[in-house]
């Protein structure tokens, strides 16, 4: 696979976002998402970040991995900043192990709406429909049909947590203005499956807010993934270096079961994204930075 250089796919005039009626019943199709009126009034009221969000994001990414690691027992968070995609190691040849994903291209946007961390977009607002941010499956991938690419319910995402913390986390979402859940999974033919959430909410403080709370709980050893018991900072993506994004990621640390887990949480702007690997015997470490990076640069 060669180096994706993204590019923006000609403005749509009518590119609806969400199927009718998705705005209002927030997460569609398998489930809804509680809707209080204290959570609408929060959205209403939530104001619109400023100029200085972007100046100071690279110094809020490495704040926020110091408290966090401050206090990491088992586990930790890392904002990752550094060199280009190409520059990662094992990401600049074609015989690394990489997977062979489509040419990737930034979805069309509704006619006049501005791309995140534009002019006219001080709110970081991704108006492209959340279900074409998903990176796509990698050639010869099993997609698998629960989770094909379309809306999700919320219990798709609580699926990725410990049964003892999806009641908080359920919870937490009730009261943070979620507005949509999009979500792709596949299985390559080395046995790694991985799934990919985008969480949109009703703003970016609420995603931020998100954000902070989910990474908090790693460093405690809570909101840990079904199975793993003990995580570690993966320092094996440090080099993905996407603007005005925060991203944290994760490995099981050793000695782990039959498989092993890898994660990563990518914020951008209103929208925070999960990856999920798992593998019997151990997740491979180059599919899992490929397939962050271009996660991440689709929401970037």
């Amino acid at each position: 696979m060669t180096e994706q250089t993204l590019t923006p796919e000609p403005s749509a005039p009518t590119e609806p976002t969400a199927p009718p009626g998705a705005e209002a019943r927030a997460v569609p199709e398998t489930a809804s998402v509680p809707e209080t009126a204290a959570a609408a009034a929060a959205a209403a009221a939530a104001p619109a970040p400023k100029k200085t969000r972007r100046a100071l994001r690279g110094v809020a990414r490495w704040t926020a991995a110091v408290l966090v690691c401050g206090g990491v027992g088992a586990g930790a968070a890392m904002g990752i900043t550094a060199v280009e995609r190409t520059d990662v190691p094992g990401l600049a040849t074609e015989s690394d192990g990489r997977w062979d994903y489509p040419e990737l291209a930034l979805p069309a946007l509704p006619e006049g709406a501005p791309r995140p961390w534009t002019d006219g977009n001080e709110g970081e607002i991704h108006h492209a429909d959340l279900r074409k941010l998903l990176l796509p499956a990698p050639k010869g991938a099993t997609v698998d049909p629960g989770l094909n690419g379309g809306w999700a319910g919320l219990d798709s995402y609580l699926a990725l947590l410990a049964e003892k913390d999806r009641g908080e986390a359920e919870r937490y979402v009730a009261d943070s203005a979620l507005r949509h859940v999009a979500a792709r999974g596949w299985t390559t033919p080395d046995g790694t499956t991985t799934r990919v959430h985008l969480l949109r909410f009703a703003s970016v403080a609420f995603a931020e807010d998100f954000k902070d709370v989910t990474t908090e709980k790693i460093s405690k050893s809570g909101g840990l993934p079904p199975g793993v018991e003990e995580a570690e900072v993966d320092t094996s993506v440090g080099g993905i270096d996407v603007p005005y994004i925060s991203l944290y990621a994760y490995a099981e640390a050793e000695p782990y079961g039959p498989e092993q887990t890898r994660w990563a949480y990518i914020q951008a702007g209103d929208t925070f994204g999960v990856v999920t690997q798992t593998r019997r015997g151990g997740t491979p470490t180059v599919p899992f930075q490929q397939t962050v990076a271009l996660q991440a640069q689709l929401l970037g």
